[in-house]
C-alpha cells in the first residue's frame, strides 16, 4: 500500500477578503474530489486572504499511479483555474 500527498501552494490575485477566498477554495477542493477521488483540505495559511495552501492525498497499489494522479491534478489546477495561480507543490509518499 501506498499512500501519496502532495502540497500545492496557490496565489489569489484577484481576492480581497477570507469570504472570497473561501468560495474559490472550496469550488476548487469539490471539483478534485470529484474529478480525481482524491482527498483535499486547506492545510495552511487559512487567515491569508490571497494565499492557500491545499493538502491533496491518494492511497494506491503502486507508486507510480498514485504520483501520477496527483501530477494530473495539479496539472488540472493549472489549465482549469485562472483564478489562482499556481507557486509551487510537492508530491511525497508515506
Amino acid at each position: 500500500m501506498v499512500v501519496a500527498s502532495c502540497t500545492v501552494t496557490l496565489r489569489l490575485p484577484a481576492n480581497d477578503s477570507l469570504k472570497g477566498k473561501r468560495s474559490v477554495i472550496k469550488s476548487a477542493m469539490a471539483r478534485l474530489r470529484q474529478e480525481f477521488n482524491i482527498s483535499v483540505a486547506e492545510v495552511d495559511a487559512q487567515d491569508s486572504w490571497q494565499t492557500a495552501v491545499l493538502g491533496l492525498a491518494c492511497v494506491s497499489s503502486d507508486a507510480a499511479y498514485a504520483h501520477g494522479l496527483l501530477q494530473r491534478a495539479v496539472q488540472w489546477i493549472e489549465e482549469n483555474r485562472p483564478d489562482v495561480e499556481l507557486l509551487d507543490y510537492e508530491i511525497e509518499f508515506c
